[in-house]
């Protein structure tokens, strides 16, 4: 950043984290993204689950707003989204099976069928000045 933007350039570091739909539903996915993909996750993948706070960060900080995007979702859209995980295709790719297997049938006890669910992704956001 130091090399592109000019003095006094403000500039952002984004992302979302891990979502958010319900207790049932959260407790099925944190334990999916913990222990049966945990192993499978990119060592850099820590700076996500640690919201970014612990990325060296050499710069004037400006306080950044609680943000979420937030999504109507039916259970498809969940299944399709848990396999765009890198560390499920990581597993796909050491174990020759599809983890969100493991745990689709849970989830679709859990979300009802024929239901929308509310679906939250808190963004991730610092905020620096040069």
């Amino acid at each position: 950043m130091k090399r592109v933007i000019k003095p006094g350039g403000v500039f952002a570091v984004t992302g979302y984290a891990l979502l958010n739909i319900d207790g049932t539903t959260d407790k099925i996915i944190r334990k999916f993204h913990d222990e049966i993909v945990g192993p499978f996750w990119d060592p850099e993948r820590k700076y996500v689950d640690e919201c970014y706070q612990t990325i060296p960060f050499p710069f004037k900080e400006i306080a950044a707003p609680r943000l979420h995007n937030i999504y109507e979702w039916k259970f498809e859209q969940l299944i399709g989204y848990l396999n765009t995980w890198s560390a499920v295709q990581h597993y796909i790719k050491a174990e020759k099976k599809n983890p969100v297997d493991l745990i689709k049938n849970d989830m679709a006890e859990a979300w009802e069928k024929n239901t929308v669910k509310t679906v939250r992704f808190p963004v991730l956001l610092r905020i620096g000045k040069l």
